[in-house]
């Protein structure tokens, strides 16, 4: 039943997007097309609940606690779909963080490692193009004569893009890495999060690459995690740890490379703790 809970969800979901794209534009539609959708979401949403009434009556009845028991209704959701609706909290969080200037799991006593700045000029210029595009957008359906709805739609998906990039600007701001006593804390904004103890940290050293692919990068047990195609710190482990990738396959590692604005204050700060 979780399987075909899980294939009716990812098809109704996106049926009343369209539905509700259509109905905001003005397009007229059937009755018997309504009646039929409302009936097969009804339908959809009375399937969910009996999925997760029978989840949460399992863990139960495997001696699990209610709050272990109705967390396991988040089997309903992909993991997949999970973690991207966390990324988006998460970063709606970072904004609030970003407007009252605080930071995320730094400490006190604790080394904050910032990153945004190798990135933050590239990031707001496309903010700035998205906002120029949103108010160039809204000019030429007016001038058009487009529908009340169809601007509305079109606005409200410009307004919400932007958002996102508000937010990730602000994750990578207020989610440095974080070097405390017990471990190093190797983050990407609201997309990855490392923690390596500190007794497996066998070396760290400076060394520059500009020619990373991709935000987080698994080959032969080495993770980059790189910002605008950089890395300029290696961190060699004395065993393999695992580390979740952003969508949420884990990976066994054995070598860390990141970037920081300042690669230095790493290595400075652990050679004052080792001290």
């Amino acid at each position: 039943m979780l399987t075909v809970a899980r294939a009716a969800l990812y098809a109704v979901v996106p049926a009343e997007v369209i539905f509700a794209v259509l109905l905001v534009a003005g397009v007229p539609l059937p009755r018997l097309v309504v009646v039929t959708g409302e009936a097969l979401v009804t339908a959809v949403i009375a399937l969910e609940a009996i999925a997760a009434g029978r989840l949460v009556w399992e863990r139960r009845r495997d001696g699990a606690g209610w709050g272990d028991a109705l967390r396991s209704v988040n089997r309903l959701v992909p993991e997949r779909v999970r973690r991207i609706m966390a990324f988006d909290m998460k970063g709606l969080v970072s904004v609030v963080l970003l407007v009252v200037r605080r930071r995320h799991g730094v400490p006190p006593g604790a080394v904050g490692l910032p990153y945004a700045g190798g990135q933050l000029t590239l990031q707001l210029a496309f903010l700035f193009a998205m906002v120029v595009e949103a108010a160039v957008a809204e000019m030429l359906l007016r001038g058009v004569g487009a529908a009340e709805g169809v601007r509305s739609l079109v606005l409200v998906v410009d307004l919400y893009s932007i958002l996102v990039v508000v937010a990730i600007i602000a994750a990578c701001v207020t989610r440095p890495h974080v070097l405390s006593d017990d471990e190093l804390r190797v983050r990407y904004g609201a997309f990855f999060d490392l923690r390596v103890p500190r007794d497996l940290l066998s070396s760290v050293r400076v060394a520059r690459n500009f020619n990373e692919s991709g935000m987080v990068r698994v080959e032969d047990e080495r993770l980059s995690v790189a910002v605008a195609s950089q890395t300029n710190v290696v961190v060699e482990l004395s065993e393999p740890i695992v580390a979740v990738r952003p969508l949420g396959k884990r990976v066994t590692v054995r070598t860390v490379r990141f970037f920081t604005d300042d690669p230095t204050a790493l290595v400075n700060a652990l050679t004052e703790t080792q001290n």
